[in-house]
């Protein structure tokens, strides 16, 4: 008999959370690579994806081999490409030892390949795109970790000077008054591996519309097991959910081992016996392509219907 062809290679990940596109691959203990196109921010790099190779920004949450294996050649193939240098965007507890895998590549290849790396200390900010910072805060790991958001900076006239003409406000402000304040709009949360902590409560994680984090362990009896690789398990999310006012929460870094028919059933349950249970709609798998699929089929399905129906309301119209 002749042998079988090797596996086909997974399809990435994808949904469709207006007005972002979340789409990736993430397997616990394999690799974990996710990627917003609409704001150039790829979080983690552990296997590249030709579709991420587009984000100008690898926001590296820790060090672990899943989750930064196919930094380097990131960084390569962008050059490689000409789509620029890339930029690198880590805790500055482990930004000597990115820096030093990457100089490892330099001696191997017998050529440089150029990148920036900008090192975060806690609550520290860099602009992504116009008035969008990518923000950097510990988590709780066996290694140092971070988690980022994603922030909008909006000006907002003070409400105190709210009724006043345009020529008043000149001349406040040809005064040196402040009559605007910064509006701080969290888009996006990505929390990488971690154990539960203050840092899942925080102000612009919990209000932020996307928020996209692990769940390695569903079982009842696998909690330990979370504990020992501070992890999350299903438990711990649904306790989560009832603060979280998120749109849409992402969950990634399943292990390949956990059906994800289970683990939504398994999720749902626990939820719905919560507070939490009207958010259970809210819980997305980013690996479960069926259900990713329909769902998006039944998106497009919307947009058409909405499309046919603006078309009769002008031709009704003319």
């Amino acid at each position: 008999m002749l042998p079988k062809p090797p596996p086909r290679e997974g399809s990435l990940g994808f949904l469709y959370l207006p007005p972002y596109r979340v789409h990736g691959l993430s397997v616990a203990g394999e690799a974990t690579s996710v990627m917003v196109p609409e704001l150039d921010v790829c979080f983690d790099m552990g296997h590249c994806p030709r579709a991420h190779l587009a984000s100008k920004f690898c926001a590296v949450s820790h060090g672990h081999m899943d989750h930064v294996g196919g930094l380097a050649y990131y960084c390569s193939q962008r050059r490689f490409q000409g789509m620029g240098d890339a930029t690198v965007v880590c805790d500055e507890r482990i930004a000597p030892a990115v820096q030093r895998m990457m100089a490892g590549f330099v001696d191997l290849e017998r050529q440089k390949t150029p990148f920036n790396l900008v090192a975060l200390a806690p609550e520290q900010q860099i602009e992504v795109k116009n008035n969008f910072f990518l923000r950097g805060f510990h988590t709780e790991h066996t290694a140092p970790s971070m988690g980022y958001t994603i922030i909008e900076k909006r000006s907002k006239l003070r409400p105190e000077f709210a009724e006043l003409p345009q020529d008043k406000l000149r001349e406040l402000k040809d005064r040196g008054v402040e009559i605007t304040r910064t509006l701080e709009i969290p888009h996006i949360a990505y929390l990488g591996d971690t154990q539960p902590g203050p840092h899942l409560v925080r102000e612009d994680v919990r209000k932020a519309k996307i928020v996209i984090c692990e769940c390695t362990f569903f079982e009842p009896d696998h909690k330990d097991r979370a504990k020992i690789g501070m992890h999350l398990h299903a438990d711990d999310v649904a306790e989560w959910l009832g603060v979280l006012e998120c749109e849409a929460l992402v969950l990634i870094h399943v292990s390949r081992r956990t059906d994800l028919g289970m683990a939504r059933r398994h999720l749902a349950d626990i939820v719905g016996r919560g507070p939490a249970a009207s958010k259970v709609a809210r819980v997305h798998f980013l690996m479960d392509f069926r259900a990713g699929k329909a769902r998006y089929e039944d998106q497009l399905r919307d947009a058409e219907a909405k499309e046919r129906d603006a078309g009769r309301a002008r031709a009704a119209s003319e």
